[in-house]
């Protein structure tokens, strides 16, 4: 190891590269879409309408009373949080079925940390959502995928043929997908929870951007008591900046993530303003149906110049194919427009947005097709995913 030179402080200033990572994250980077100064953001797929004056006020109120005790440590389980969200999934849950925690991220990560782990394995099922490989390597879990049909649906069959060939511990489905927007139906569910030999988690983050009548795995937790769903506030409940994900699962499915939680895991200001959003839950929720329909707009005006367009029951759309696409993605952000390069080679993925924003992309996405030749779909090359 090389000697590294010392900081302006008299520090030690190391280059990562210096420092005795455990082998499997040398050459990794930190996870994260891209974070810039841009008039139009919409590759996070965040709900772009803030809350409204009421529930910053009763929020404002909420956090000062929790900065009242912020001396003691905040309840621990956060019970109160999770009778509520189980008040607003429904279904009979209660707080014993209802898990809390910093974003679905955490939850997934106590997910594996219960449930993976050496020796262990997780199965998904690619193309999918990035963090999932991460939450693997995180927790020394080996990660396989198992890949999707050309339409980014789930083969029943041959999803239970990997099942029976990798024999996983933990069977992670999105539902609707990030980054193809693909619902699964129940009857894909089902099958993969009565084949899986260990837990199944339905990760249903943008589940109320889904197409009326869409049916949630939540309805087959009576049946499944290895099965878990879950649920973020970060999308549809304009949440992002909370950090409140959340899980419904059998008790003892809780009490299982129960035991691999750090301590205070929450905050009393997250648990207080999280709080705050579920009680004005129509109101933090009453931009969806405009966000639905810009999401069909955005897909038909899309498929109307030639591209493909996989379908969404998500908050976003994503569209192909580019023989460049990452030159697509730099022309539209010249133009003040980031979306996220992600998905299988070709594709790009566009959040939904207002109607400003929206029209924004469209005009963008028009002047950097009709300036570049490298920018046409690329359906005649045939090309693969």
């Amino acid at each position: 190891m090389t000697a590294s030179a010392p900081g302006r402080a008299g520090t030690a200033a190391p280059r990562l590269a210096d420092l005795p990572l455990r082998p499997e994250l040398a050459g990794e980077e930190p996870y994260g879409a891209p974070q810039l100064d841009v008039p139009v953001c919409l590759n996070v797929n965040e709900n772009p309408y803030p809350p409204g004056e009421q529930v910053v006020a009763d929020a404002a109120a909420a956090v000062a009373a929790a900065m009242r005790g912020l001396n003691r440590y905040p309840e621990r389980d956060a019970l109160a949080l999770r009778a509520d969200l189980a008040g607003y999934l429904g279904h009979g849950l209660t707080a014993d079925h209802v898990w809390a925690a910093n974003g679905s991220n955490e939850v997934m990560l106590h997910v594996l940390q219960a449930f993976g782990g050496p020796g262990r394995s997780v199965l998904s099922f690619a193309p999918t959502y990035s963090m999932y490989p991460e939450y693997a390597r995180d927790t020394h879990t080996r990660f396989v995928t198992h890949p999707r049909r050309d339409d980014f649906t789930l083969d029943v069959d041959g999803c239970l043929a990997a099942i029976a060939d990798q024999r996983p511990d933990v069977v992670l489905v999105a539902s609707p997908n990030n980054p193809t927007g693909t619902a699964v139906g129940l009857d894909v569910v089902t099958a993969i929870c009565r084949a899986a030999p260990g837990v199944v988690v339905v990760d249903e983050a943008y589940h109320e951007f889904a197409r009326p009548g869409t049916p949630s795995a939540l309805e087959l937790l009576p049946e499944f008591g290895r099965l878990a769903v879950s649920r973020t506030m970060s999308k549809a409940f304009a949440f992002a900046g909370g950090r409140l994900g959340y899980l419904a699962a059998a008790p003892a499915f809780v009490d299982a993530l129960r035991i691999v939680r750090l301590p205070y895991h929450l905050s009393a200001v997250t648990q207080a303003v999280a709080r705050v959003a579920l009680a004005h839950a129509r109101e933090m929720l009453a931009q969806v149906a405009a966000l639905r329909a810009a999401r069909d707009d955005l897909a038909g005006w899309l498929r109307g110049r030639g591209h493909e367009v996989a379908d969404s029951d998500a908050n976003f759309v994503l569209f192909g194919r580019f023989a460049d696409r990452h030159a697509v993605w730099q022309g539209l952000l010249d133009r003040g427009v980031l979306i996220r390069e992600t998905g299988p080679d070709g594709w790009l993925r566009v959040s939904a947005g207002t109607p400003a924003e929206m029209e924004a992309f469209k005009t963008a996405l028009t002047e950097v097709l009709d300036a570049s030749a490298g920018g046409t779909t690329d359906h005649d090359q045939e090309q693969s995913r």
